[in-house]
Order: structure tokens, then C-alpha cells, then sequence
């Protein structure tokens, strides 16, 4: 299979100092859920993920969540985006959506953390999604950097949201109340996320952490 762009091997710590800006609620939102980042993506060409999960309550679901992720463009009566999730020979229809409206890996990554967490820790995952979605329109700061992609360095945008920062029930979350997730953008990659990272750290090693990465642009669906 020949690729256009891998992402290779990506290294997230900055080639320059980093600056950081204020971003509101509403700049945050725009951010995280920019449309228009599928629109360059061609016909029958697949963006390629990967999702490595580290689960410490349950380990058996991080075996079950780790492997790759598709997106293939098609058109139908409008662009969609169909995504399947990947895992040796196994495949797994994840869901088809418009491809206007943006790249629908930020509502994968936020849907599975929800479940993940509420797996492991217990408690309403209608509470989770929730805290969740309040996080997505708070006040943010956005940290300008670089990465190296492939060899080449692009200009990236970071936010980190803390959910449960302050929740009262904090405590009882099995250590997902000190979860952050973590979203690395670039005008540079296709589909606009270099990366998408949940983390609930430990003592030794993280409680919980789910990393969603771009691995390449496919010029062929298999």
C-alpha cells in the first residue's frame, strides 16, 4: 500500500519555545471542532489512526480498544465519512457522517473515553458526558508549537481540558478525576488532529491513558 503522508515517528515535545494564547469558551469550542477539515481529504482515500490504550482497572478493555482506526471519504448523496475500527482480522463499522460538518475522530475520542471511564471507575456515564461537554466550552489555553511529522516539522496547536478539575465527587472516581484530555491540531496534517490524548495519571503509571495518533494518508482503502 502506498501512503501519501505517515506521520511516522511523531515527536510531540516542542523544536521551539512554545507560546501560549487565551482562548474563550466559544474559540475553544471552534478549535476542537473545526469544520471544513475533511474538505481537502479526496474521494476513496483513507486517514489512518492509531489507538493505544492503557487501562489499569480493566485491562481486559484496553486490549479490546487498542488498534487502528479508518477514515474513508465517499461520496453518496452528500461527502461522508465512514470510520471502522481495525484490530487484526477483525472490523468494525464505527459509523458514517457527514463529511461537511468536520473530522468526526473528536467525537470518537470523547465518546470512548466517556464509556472507558465509566466502565472502570462506574457512575452515570450521563454524568461523565456531561462534564465532558462543559469542559468543551470553557475557557482554554491554546499552546502554539511544533512537531516532527514524517521528518518534517509542522506548526501544531494544543488544548488541554481537565473535566473534572473541582468536581465533588472527584475522590470517588478511581483516579479519573485528575483525567485530562489532550488535543494537538495542525493546519498541516489531513483531517487537521495530530493527536488525541486521555490521561488519568497514577502513582507509577497512568490509571487510565488512550492515545488516538495519525499514522498516515492512504491513497488506497483495503
Amino acid at each position: 500500500m502506498k501512503h501519501i503522508l505517515t506521520a511516522g515517528v511523531i515527536a510531540l515535545g516542542l523544536a521551539a519555545p512554545a507560546s501560549a494564547t487565551a482562548a474563550s469558551g466559544t474559540e475553544t469550542y471552534d478549535l476542537l471542532f473545526r469544520e471544513g477539515t475533511l474538505d481537502a481529504i479526496p474521494l476513496d482515500r483513507s486517514l489512518v489512526y492509531s489507538r493505544e490504550v492503557d487501562n489499569s482497572v480493566k485491562p481486559d478493555a484496553a486490549e479490546r480498544d487498542t488498534g487502528t482506526i479508518a477514515l474513508d471519504i465517499r461520496k453518496d448523496e452528500a461527502r461522508m465519512a465512514d470510520i471502522e475500527f481495525r484490530q487484526g482480522e477483525k472490523y468494525r463499522n464505527l459509523g458514517s457522517f457527514p463529511a461537511s460538518v468536520g473530522n468526526p475522530m473528536i467525537m470518537y475520542f470523547y465518546e470512548t473515553v466517556v464509556r472507558d471511564m465509566a466502565e472502570a471507575a462506574g457512575g452515570s456515564p450521563f454524568y461523565i458526558r456531561n462534564r465532558v461537554k462543559e469542559a468543551l466550552v470553557q475557557p482554554s489555553e491554546v499552546v502554539e508549537g511544533e512537531a516532527s511529522v514524517d521528518g518534517e516539522t509542522v506548526e501544531t496547536r494544543t488544548i488541554t481540558l481537565h473535566p473534572f478539575r473541582g468536581d465533588p465527587n472527584a475522590d470517588r472516581m478511581m483516579g479519573f478525576g485528575d483525567l485530562a484530555l489532550t488535543v494537538t491540531m495542525s493546519d498541516e496534517v489531513p483531517g487537521w488532529y495530530l493527536s488525541l490524548v486521555a490521561e488519568a495519571p497514577g502513582d507509577d503509571a497512568p490509571v487510565y491513558r488512550s492515545a488516538i495518533t495519525f499514522d498516515a494518508l492512504e491513497d488506497e482503502t483495503q
